[in-house]
């Protein structure tokens, strides 16, 4: 018997891709011989609809997933408590359509032919906009905790979790640009940036050039808190923001 297998399609909500993209993505998919799931969208369902996640976890040995970044998929899911287990991630905010429907076939050797296609919707009201951790990158410095006005997060010295994700403000990525380590990640942010999930730069000096990366450091390091201060600023202003928001919400209830 072969490895069952599945293709998981996050219809985001998040307008992170054109909805053109998503019909396209659609469209090609209904013309794979295997079964797909349409999720609206993946992040709610990682928070409100957790058993459906599990269910296809146990159902299939391998799953496809079609959404963003990888490392904010899967720590999203680790951060839910889910087990899809073996799980491949296809990024469409960086691979076209195209790129996409070729990997498929010639990577995955899907066959052409007529999906079971199917479409399941969140019944989460609101859209799911939430901090995940990553936590091969977290020292706990707690900066963000310290900085979420939400009570989205519970800090201590060694652990940092998100308690409250559905606490966190709308379009407020304030505390991950405090992050000194780009350990938190904003699935539904609409930037190709570590802070959306892509892959943080600065990896550690290759050996036999510590001299030479020590003399850039220090060339570069006034640029960095330049740039570190204007990362503080922003997210000052976008917290700010959100309060304003909430007490307005508030004083209209």
């Amino acid at each position: 018997m072969g490895v069952k297998s599945c293709l998981i399609f996050c219809r985001c909500g998040a307008s992170v891709i054109p909805d053109e993209t998503l019909s396209q993505l659609e469209k090609g998919l209904k013309e794979f011989d295997i079964d797909v799931f349409e999720l609206r969208d993946l992040c709610a369902f990682s928070v409100n609809e957790k058993d459906v996640l599990n269910a296809i976890g146990k159902e299939y040995q391998k799953k496809i997933i079609i959404g963003c970044y990888s490392r904010a998929i899967k720590n999203m899911l680790k951060q839910g408590g889910i087990e899809l287990g073996d799980v491949e991630v296809l990024n469409f905010k960086e691979l076209s359509v195209g790129q996409i429907f070729s990997t498929l076939g010639e990577e995955f050797k899907l066959s052409k032919g007529e999906a079971r296609y199917q479409v399941k919707v969140s019944a989460l009201d609101v859209p799911a906009w939430f901090p995940v951790i990553d936590d091969s990158l977290c020292t706990y410095c707690g900066k963000c905790a310290q900085f979420c006005l939400f009570g989205v997060y519970k800090f201590s010295k060694k652990s940092l979790k998100v308690v409250n994700p559905l606490a966190c403000k709308n379009n407020c990525p304030a505390c991950g640009r405090t992050c000194p380590t780009s350990a938190i990640i904003f699935p539904r942010l609409p930037e190709n940036t570590a802070l959306a999930g892509a892959v943080p730069t600065g990896k550690k000096n290759p050996a036999g050039k510590e001299n030479l990366f020590v003399m850039l450091n220090d060339r570069n390091r006034g640029r960095r808190n330049i740039f570190r201060q204007e990362l503080v600023q922003q997210a000052e202003e976008e917290r700010r923001k959100a309060l304003e928001e909430l007490k307005s919400g508030i004083a209209k209830m």
